[in-house]
């Protein structure tokens, strides 16, 4: 989806005085132009500009569906001691663990050990079903930045990862749809605290994000604003209350939210 012609746009979803939003953000001028409405029904800037320090940034879409892959990455199968399935792993991840750039991870009390999981998120910008890998394109609005906070000894005890990767703001997002972006060599990492736990790049993907939207949309309809979390490359780890995380993904930007106690 190319934005009606547009050029190269991050699109992002903000708050301002208690009035929620979408625009399209300017990083070098430290603006934000907002939007008449949500980009999956065409690009029209109401012609309001605000300074981006001056909103507060959300997750740049909300989804009926956040739609996961598991073990996509070969050296983060082998860390898991767990071979790369035939076909991708499809799960789910609850809507209601949507989180903000920014927002606070809240560590569960049921679990004792939580994981960082940098992902790059796809973000869907029209109905789509059966739609072939060579087509796939047409139907993405774009890309951004996606952390599957994960209850790592919950996933270990349970059959589903409903549980484990389901918790109230176990998904951060953002910070922006990066609209024009080839996902297929894109260097992703994730620090806590500053430290590189993650570092890798998507080419390592078993599967291409093309090839992912073929496999889902055989089996479901995505909506515009669905997210495809496309999985997490080696060196997943656990993080502790007060602990920062930055998922940060090669074209897009940075994504930063801190665990905190229940």
């Amino acid at each position: 989806m190319r934005c009606l012609g547009c050029d190269v746009l991050k699109i992002a979803r903000f708050e301002f005085r208690g009035n929620v939003a979408y625009g399209l953000v300017d990083p070098g001028r430290g603006e934000i132009r907002e939007l008449a409405g949500p980009p999956f029904e065409g690009i029209r800037e109401t012609g309001s500009v605000r300074p981006l320090a001056d909103v507060r940034l959300l997750a740049p879409a909300v989804p009926s569906k956040i739609v996961a892959i598991g073990l996509i990455y070969k050296d983060h199968a082998r860390e898991m001691r767990m071979v790369i399935p035939e076909e991708p792993q499809i799960f789910l991840k609850a809507p209601s663990a949507l989180n903000d750039p920014g927002g606070d991870v809240v560590y569960p009390r049921a679990s004792r050990r939580v994981d960082h999981e940098a992902e790059l998120a796809v973000v869907i910008g029209r109905k789509a079903k059966d739609v072939a890998a060579r087509d796939a394109r047409s139907v993405i609005l774009g890309y951004t930045c996606m952390n599957d906070v994960t209850a790592r000894d919950l996933q270990a005890k349970d059959v589903q990862y409903a549980r484990s990767k389901g918790f109230d703001t176990f998904a951060p997002l953002g910070p922006w749809i990066e609209t024009d972006l080839d996902p297929s060599a894109l260097r992703i990492r994730c620090l806590v605290n500053g430290q590189v736990r993650q570092d890798s790049n998507t080419r390592e993907m078993s599967a291409s994000v093309f090839s992912l939207v073929e496999h889902i949309s055989r089996v479901m309809t995505l909506h515009p604003g669905d997210v495809i979390a496309t999985g997490t490359p080696p060196g997943v780890g656990p993080v502790t209350v007060g602990d920062v995380m930055t998922v940060e993904i090669e074209g897009i930007g940075s994504l930063t939210n801190r665990v905190v106690a229940p």
